[in-house]
């Protein structure tokens, strides 16, 4: 069946930003098979006057299992935040992270994102099974997920931030890293579950992990992510243990490249700037996350310039409430615009950098993030009909600087996940009871 979506706006995000103020996307198996100006033809069709539609949103850095611990530490830094924060995860267990994860794929799903990297690098030695955890929240709730198997081996016995009973061996840790990958990771087109490898940070990893997981990731094929630059607390750190910048040490363990993308990436000197961009590799651009921890504004602009792949991520709802990726359009947009004035960036950027730029961070770009023929289905259909976005010329302009809109309808791989603004895989009252007694429970 041909569903054709009609009478709409349409940002394609292509490589040549084409827009039509009224046209028609067409899907069929999946796939989008037509895309263009005036009206389309199909079996079924669906009346979008109104509307826009954008490839479905990328959120290429997140938490989910921190769903059940909102709300604590409310003031702190990252790292008092951490130290507060590791002894309640080290409780977790694979039910209290099924129930974090499905309330947080469904929220990222009612705010236009498709496609999910969540970096899970928690794992207690009596917490059961994570990442089928993680597998089976993804299922439940129908987007595409790229699931970061992270680890951490260096705990407050060797210097570290985190317990010891939160660390693994080293061994251990790239074992159970590579067991994930056999286990989901599909390097199909259409695939819906991928596998990365995620040490935490340079602040919770050895040089061996570190090291040993970049020989892992370029083994198997898969790619490579951690959290790097984030605060000023991490550079001093690595400066006082290594004599060099996160980004420095980095690149001399081989993290630079462009099968890597790196969480944060506030503290880059402009030479850092210009490796990310000669090497290619990503950068997960964390708005809300980076100003609820006070950690400072990303040179997103300076990346952009220099060719590097940017894409948004929500990060941990423990250092994101909210927990949306559509509103991280808008929160991008005005922290560009603190840091490099009122040019730094467009409106247009922002959403490419949601969509496109996620894409190339994950190493899809062929596959989803523009809206083109062959593509996966993967868009989102933004209503813009109402009182807040009543007598907005341009819908680009609506969806970034406005609130974030109500979906019509949110579509991964031709299948529907919302409809008129509700979730249509699951149920979000029981998903919400869920979380509450997960998070009591842990708490």
């Amino acid at each position: 069946m041909r569903t054709v979506l009609d009478n709409a706006a349409i940002a394609t995000v292509d490589a040549e930003g084409t827009e039509y103020p009224s046209g028609h996307v067409v899907v069929e198996d999946g796939r989008i098979v037509a895309v263009g100006a005036g009206p389309g033809r199909g079996d079924r069709r669906i009346d979008a006057t109104g509307c826009l539609i954008t490839p479905g949103l990328v959120n290429t850095h997140h938490h989910l299992y921190q769903w059940a611990t909102r709300g604590l530490a409310a003031d702190s830094t990252l790292f008092q935040w951490l130290v507060e924060l590791y002894p309640v995860w080290g409780r977790l267990d694979a039910q209290i992270t099924y129930a974090a994860a499905s309330a947080g794929l469904a929220r990222l799903a009612l705010t236009g994102c498709t496609t999910v990297a969540d970096h899970h690098y928690v794992f207690p030695r009596e917490g059961g099974d994570q990442v089928h955890a993680l597998v089976s929240a993804t299922d439940r709730i129908g987007v595409r997920s790229h699931i970061v198997r992270g680890s951490m081996d260096r705990g407050e016995s060797d210097g570290g931030l985190p317990p010891d009973n939160l660390v693994e061996d080293t061994e251990a840790a790239l074992l159970g890293t590579e067991q994930a990958i056999d286990a989901y990771h599909d390097p199909a087109p259409y695939a819906r579950i991928r596998v990365a490898v995620g040490p935490c940070s340079p602040f919770t990893v050895t040089e061996k992990l570190m090291t040993g997981a970049a020989e892992l990731a370029r083994r198997k094929g898969v790619r490579l992510h951690t959290h790097l630059a984030e605060t000023l607390d991490e550079e001093e750190q690595c400066l006082a243990e290594f004599g060099s910048t996160p980004a420095e040490y980095a690149d001399k363990l081989g993290w630079l490249g462009a099968d890597v993308w790196m969480a944060h990436s506030v503290h880059l000197s402009p030479d850092a700037v210009r490796r990310y961009g000669a090497t290619g590799t990503g950068a997960a651009h964390c708005p809300t996350s980076n100003g609820r921890l006070g950690a400072g504004i990303a040179p997103v602009r300076d990346l952009l310039d220099v060719g590097a792949p940017v894409g948004l991520g929500v990060d941990g709802a423990a250092s994101n409430e909210s927990g949306g990726l559509g509103e991280e359009l808008h929160q991008a947009l005005l922290q560009a615009r603190q840091r490099g004035g009122p040019t730094a960036l467009t409106v247009r950027d922002a959403l490419r950098m949601g969509t496109m730029g996620g894409a190339r961070c994950l190493g899809r770009e062929r596959e989803l993030g523009s809206l083109e023929p062959g593509k996966l289905a993967d868009l989102a259909v933004w209503n813009l009909n109402g009182l807040l976005y009543a007598g907005i010329e341009d819908p680009v302009a609506a969806l970034v600087l406005g609130a974030t809109p109500p979906l019509k309808l949110l579509m991964v791989g031709g299948e529907t996940v919302v409809a008129d603004g509700e979730l249509r895989t699951a149920d979000e009252t029981a998903l919400a009871e869920e979380l509450t007694a997960a998070s009591r429970r842990l708490r």
